[in-house]
């Protein structure tokens, strides 16, 4: 008879364990960093690892200080650049993308001609693929971002003069 509450704790375990696996792969579907349910007196919380979201922003700290290192004055470089008339901001937060797969051949490059519509780049926001097209037609006379770098919502990401 004792074996029944081991079989039993042993039940409970796995089902937690499965519960727990579900948690976790509703969090990665959903972007979430933290989800916690309580069902029949359990309670469980599953949170993501945060510490990659505080390392964001010194990723684009160093991109943003790659213009002083080629001589010029990074604050007065990107106030010029937020307000350069053919800036094209970024619409969305996510991640930039140049082109429509790893090793494929990037929308764009600087001296590339583009027209009104044509894709510039990709931003991936929650697992999807959103095509970033050019507001007029011009030249590319700068891409300001790096190739699989987050972005902000407004973050400057092409100049097309």
């Amino acid at each position: 008879m004792a074996r029944q509450p081991d079989n039993a704790s042993a039940k409970s375990k796995s089902d937690d364990s499965a519960l727990i696996r579900e948690l976790a792969l509703l969090l990665d579907e959903t972007n979430l960093t933290e989800i916690e349910i309580e069902r029949a007196g359990l309670r469980v919380r599953v949170a993501r690892n945060t510490s990659i979201a505080a390392s964001v922003p010194a990723s684009v700290q160093v991109a943003a200080s790659a213009p002083a290192a080629a001589g010029t004055a990074a604050p007065a470089g990107e106030a010029d650049v937020s307000k350069h008339p053919g800036v094209v901001p970024s619409p969305m937060v996510g991640t930039a993308y140049w082109a429509s797969e790893p090793g494929a051949k990037p929308f764009i490059e600087v001296g590339s001609k583009v027209s009104v519509g044509q894709t510039l780049l990709i931003i991936e926001a929650m697992k999807t693929m959103n095509q970033i097209p050019s507001p007029r037609a011009g030249t590319v006379t700068q891409i300001l971002v790096e190739d699989g770098q987050p972005v902000e919502f407004g973050e400057p990401l092409v100049i097309i003069e």
